[in-house]
């Protein structure tokens, strides 16, 4: 089956639709061009196991727990990320779009070229992983935690980071002008950073 959705062209060619996998362990599994259509994923606990080219429409993760999980260019379409962990997964080139991420949280892994476009990360926690090129242009994550996170080359234009934490992310390619920074907690080597970015000469004395 093909289907356009966010943009981007989606190919799949089977689908498991409407099956409760609430509460169920999964460890080295693998699945390729598989769409998942409104699966009960609540509190699924994955180890070890690979999704390819997969499309998730109305998938509930409520509670569910990845760990060293790879997740290569998928799409996740109106999915719930309620209280979600991922811990050492790989989301590169994923696609989220109109899903929630209350309480997400994520820690190590490589997130790289996703695209969280406009998603609301506020009360998401993401700490040392790689988002190298990632589209987070227009994300909400006011209040969140988004430390020691590698964002070389990501896009966060119109981004608010209004009380984000923000301390030991690599903020290299931020531009001050086009994202809400207001009380932001950076740490010293990252102010100098951002200073510089806008041309000012920082001087010790």
């Amino acid at each position: 089956m093909t289907q356009a959705s966010s943009g981007r062209r989606e190919t799949t060619t089977t689908q498991i639709q409407d099956q409760d996998w609430s509460g169920r362990t999964i460890s080295g599994e693998h699945y390729d061009k598989v769409a998942f259509i409104d699966v009960d994923m609540t509190e699924l606990i994955n180890s070890n196991s690979t999704f390819t080219d997969c499309a998730f429409r109305g998938v509930r993760l409520n509670a569910s727990a990845h760990t060293s999980a790879a997740f290569i260019n998928c799409t996740f379409t109106g999915c719930a990320f309620f209280d979600a962990k991922f811990t050492g997964c790989k989301m590169i080139g994923s696609n989220f779009s109109r899903s929630s991420f209350s309480m997400l949280k994520v820690t190590g892994g490589d997130w790289s070229f996703v695209s969280l476009a406009g998603a609301d990360l506020r009360t998401a926690d993401f700490s040392d992983i790689r988002m190298r090129e990632a589209d987070l242009s227009g994300v909400r994550a006011d209040g969140a935690s988004l430390r020691d996170i590698d964002f070389t080359g990501a896009s966060l234009q119109a981004a608010s980071l209004v009380e984000c934490d923000l301390r030991g992310s690599n903020l290299s390619t931020l531009d001050p002008a086009t994202v809400d920074l207001r009380r932001a907690v950076i740490g010293w080597e990252q102010a100098v950073q951002i200073v510089t970015s806008i041309g000012l000469d920082v001087r010790a004395d």
